[in-house]
C-alpha cells in the first residue's frame, strides 16, 4: 500500500477492516471452504461495520461516499489475508453489481433495493454468462418477452458467483434479435416463481465461493424491475467494466503480496541441507524478482485507483491493469509454491490455496486474451 494514495481517515478505516478480516473472516474460511459457501451472516456483519454500499445516498441508508479508495481497502485487506472467496463476494456486492442498482435505477427502485445492499440483508449477484456464451455478450440467449406489465423470462445462466447467497440478481436478457440493442437488464428477486438454482458448481479453487447454475422457466418479472429502457442492456453492462476490472486487479495484487510475504517467512524458517532455504541464491533471486514485480504492480494499481477516483480510468487502461495484475498473481503463487517444495502441495499450507484460487483470475471479468484485444483496438490495430 502506498501511503501517498490514502489519507489518515483511510488508514484508520484500513485498521478496522484488517481487524474484521483477522477476527471474523480468516478463522471461518476453512469451514466455508468445506461447506462450499460463505456464511450469509458475513454480509450483515460487514454491513454493521459500514463496509458495504459506500456510494449509496443517505436517504437510502448509505453513507453517500463517492471515494473508491474505501472499496479498494476492503478488497485489499480481504485478499491479502488469503480469503479470495470472500474477496469476490465483497467485490460483487460493492464494485460490480451495486453500480447497476445505484446508478441505473429510478427513485422508486432505489427505495426498494438500496437499503438492503447497505445492511447486507440483500446480497447481490449478476447473471450474464450462459452455458454457450462467455465473453461474447451478443451471444446471450435468455429471452424476456413483454406481456402486459411483465416480462416472461426463459433461459439459463451458469458460473454465477453469489448464486446461492444472492437474493437480488441483475439478469441480462434478450428482448430482440439485434446483437447490441437487443439486450435488456432485469432485476430479479431470488424467490420469484420460475427462478431455480441448480447445483453448487465444484471448482478447482475458490471452494468457499458459492457458484451456481440458474434457470428461468416462464418467470414473470415486472416491467417495474427493468433497469433503464428496453434494449440498453449491452451498453449498461459495458459501462461498468473498468471498475469491475479495477476491483479484480486490487484483489490480484493484494493476494500476490500476501502469498509473497507468507513465503518469505517460510523460507527463513525451513531448512534444507542443514541451512535455511532463504540462504540459497536461487531463493534469493526468485524473491528479489517477485518483490520488484509487486512494487511495479502496486505503483500501477495505485495510479489507476487515483485515476478512477477522478473519473478518468479508460477501458483500455483497465484492461492493461487487469491482464497484467492477474497474470502476475498466478505467476507469483506458482513460484512461491515451488519454494515450499512438497509442502506447498499440501492443503494445510496457505500457498496451496493461493495457487488454485489464483487460476480463475485470468479468466473471469474478461480473459487475458480479451484484455489484449481491447488494448490492441485502443492502439488502432
Amino acid at each position: 500500500m502506498s501511503r501517498s494514495t490514502y489519507d489518515s481517515e483511510h488508514l484508520a478505516f484500513r485498521e478496522m477492516v484488517h481487524d474484521f478480516v483477522e477476527q471474523t473472516i480468516t478463522p471461518a474460511h476453512e469451514e466455508w471452504e468445506t461447506k462450499g459457501c460463505l456464511d450469509k451472516a458475513l454480509f450483515t456483519e460487514a454491513g454493521k461495520l459500514g463496509l458495504l454500499g459506500f456510494p449509496v445516498a443517505e436517504q437510502y441508508g448509505g453513507p453517500g461516499v463517492e471515494d473508491f479508495r474505501y472499496h479498494a481497502i476492503v478488497i485489499d485487506e480481504v485478499n491479502r489475508a488469503g480469503n479470495a472467496a470472500a474477496g469476490i463476494a465483497f467485490s460483487l456486492q460493492n464494485d460490480v453489481v451495486l453500480p447497476y442498482i445505484n446508478e441505473l435505477t429510478n427513485d422508486e427502485q432505489k427505495a426498494r433495493w438500496l437499503p438492503g445492499t447497505v445492511t447486507g440483508d440483500t446480497v447481490l449477484a449478476i447473471a450474464m454468462t450462459e452455458p454457450g456464451t462467455g465473453s461474447d455478450l451478443t451471444g446471450i440467449r435468455t429471452t424476456a418477452v413483454r406481456d402486459g406489465d411483465d416480462y416472461v423470462v426463459n433461459g439459463s445462466k451458469t458460473f454465477i458467483s453469489n448464486g446461492f447467497n444472492g437474493n437480488l440478481f441483475v439478469v441480462a436478457t434478450r428482448t430482440s434479435d439485434d446483437p447490441h440493442k437487443g439486450l435488456t437488464l432485469l432485476v430479479v428477486e431470488g424467490d420469484t416463481p420460475g427462478f431455480e438454482r441448480g447445483r453448487n458448481l465444484e471448482k478447482i479453487g475458490l471452494h468457499a465461493q458459492d457458484t451456481a447454475e440458474l434457470s428461468f422457466t416462464d418467470m414473470r418479472v415486472p416491467v417495474a424491475n427493468r433497469l433503464g429502457e428496453e434494449g440498453e442492456g449491452f451498453y449498461q453492462l459495458v459501462r461498468n467494466l473498468p471498475q469491475e476490472r479495477l476491483s479484480l486487479s486490487i484483489g490480484a495484487v493484494a493476494a500476490a503480496e500476501g502469498v509473497f510475504h507468507e513465503t518469505l517467512g517460510y523460507v527463513k524458517e525451513r531448512k534444507a541441507f542443514g541451512k535455511p532455504v532463504a540462504t540459497f541464491q536461487n531463493t534469493q533471486f526468485v524473491l528479489a524478482e517477485i518483490a520488484t514485480e509487486l512494487d511495479l504492480a502496486r505503483t500501477f494499481l495505485d495510479d489507476c485507483i487515483a485515476e478512477h477516483n477522478e473519473g478518468g480510468l479508460t477501458p483500455a487502461r483497465a484492461a492493461r491493469l487487469k491482464w497484467w495484475s492477474t497474470e502476475l498473481q498466478f505467476r507469483t503463487a506458482h513460484r512461491c509454491l515451488q519454494l515450499h517444495g512438497g509442502y506447498g502441495y499440501m492443503r494445510e499450507y496457505a500457498v496451496s490455496r493461493a495457487f488454485v484460487d489464483a487460476r480463475i483470475q485470468t479468466i473471469y471479468g474478461g480473459t487475458t486474451e480479451i484484455m489484449k484485444t481491447i488494448i490492441a483496438k485502443d492502439l488502432g490495430i
